[in-house]
């Protein structure tokens, strides 16, 4: 008797693999400089790995609490406050996630229903979408203004219906490096005022702020942050992005309907690296110098391209660097990224592959979270261009 495996309709019939994994493999094939999937090269503080292994040899093996470990959400508490002036409750309004993606979509399930809207920004992160369809909701996507990627108010009010749930924003933005200023998030706040509409505001990059600015969070508008979610990532500003931790403030009454959701989905979080973080998260310096730090890196490598045929594009915040490839070349995005990795020996990803209908502006985007090592033996291969 032949037994064969049923026919499965796909949830998510759209999706393949993802353009990261596609590059890096690709880079890894011909043994590029992979400038591609946004991660760091280089080691986290040795103390931060110090930390983790004394708590494991402290006995903290066994399930946290299922909101996070109290010592480390009270950190974040304190971290937000003193940065944005915002107080949120440990014990209600704070919750540790598996990294920051397993919170938007936790997020997004806790609170879009069948048939409800949720605009997202392009170009933009390509979880958001496939959790907007898992949750039965509709992804109403909005783009950014072309060129220089800013939020379009009158695009935005014009998405808005009776059916919008929530609006999803990302600031310093993946791909396009660019920030929010005050004014938009308050002309955001001013939009959102008389409706329900809830946000998610995804502020993984927040201390990669360049050039003296400072990061807008949702946290220091009053009016968003009573609608917020706001998301953040450990891996991120720790350069631990394997750990896969992050956080989620929310006022109480959304958060309890997000830990509904968290409890099932991933109950709880890494125990042992909850209590490392919450020690690292005692000295501030880390997370306050890294705007210099990665400021450093991302002016080593745009001074590195300036006598190329690369346009430069404005990177104010986030580790990427995206820019124009019009006079170098000809071909898409998608297959200038391949040519690059194939014959030049780097790795980047193509702009196209964050909007849904794959709009081509002759834009790329490269990562400058690396070892200098590494930036200067890109730059070496990119300088022929």
């Amino acid at each position: 008797m032949q037994h064969s495996t049923p026919t499965l309709a796909s949830k998510l019939p759209q999706v393949g693999t993802t353009i990261f994994s596609v590059m890096s493999a690709l880079a890894a094939k011909h043994q590029a400089v992979n400038l591609g999937q946004g991660f760091p090269d280089f080691a986290c503080d040795p103390a931060l790995v110090n930390a983790a292994t004394a708590a494991m040899q402290a006995g903290h093996n066994q399930y946290p609490p299922m909101p996070g470990v109290l010592a480390l959400r009270q950190a974040v508490a304190t971290k937000i406050e003193a940065l944005h002036a915002r107080p949120y409750c440990a014990e209600a309004e704070i919750t540790i996630t598996a990294g920051a993606t397993q919170a938007i979509m936790t997020a997004i399930l806790a609170v879009v229903h069948a048939e409800d809207e949720v605009i997202v920004l392009e170009p933009c992160y390509d979880s958001y979408v496939p959790s907007i369809d898992l949750a039965g909701g509709k992804a109403v996507r909005v783009p950014l203004t072309p060129g220089t990627f800013r939020p379009d108010f009158a695009k935005i009010s014009a998405a808005i219906t009776p059916r919008t749930r929530a609006i999803i924003i990302n600031s310093p933005h993946n791909p396009t490096a660019t920030i929010w200023t005050a004014t938009e998030m308050r002309q955001l706040e001013d939009l959102l005022a008389p409706t329900n509409i809830l946000l998610i505001s995804d502020e993984v990059y927040e201390h990669m702020v360049f050039d003296g600015a400072q990061h807008q969070s949702a946290a220091r508008f009053a009016g968003l942050a009573a609608r917020a979610f706001i998301v953040s990532s450990f891996g991120k500003t720790f350069h631990v992005t394997g750990w896969k931790v992050g956080t989620v403030a929310a006022p109480a009454a959304l958060t309890a309907e997000f830990r509904k959701v968290h409890q099932f989905n991933v109950f709880t979080v890494n125990t042992p690296m909850q209590h490392a973080l919450a020690t690292h998260l005692q000295d501030p310096r880390p997370y306050l110098q890294l705007p210099a730090f990665y400021q450093a890196k991302r002016d080593l490598f745009r001074q590195g391209l300036s006598g190329s045929r690369f346009k430069l594009l404005p990177s104010a915040g986030s580790y990427f660097q995206c820019v124009d490839i019009s006079a170098i070349s000809d071909l898409s995005e998608a297959d200038f990224c391949q040519w690059l990795t194939r014959e030049v020996g780097v790795a980047a990803i193509p702009l196209s592959a964050f909007y849904g209908d794959g709009f081509d502006q002759r834009v790329v985007r490269f990562c400058f979270a690396k070892q200098d090592a590494t930036l200067r033996a890109a730059l070496e291969r990119l300088r022929g261009l």
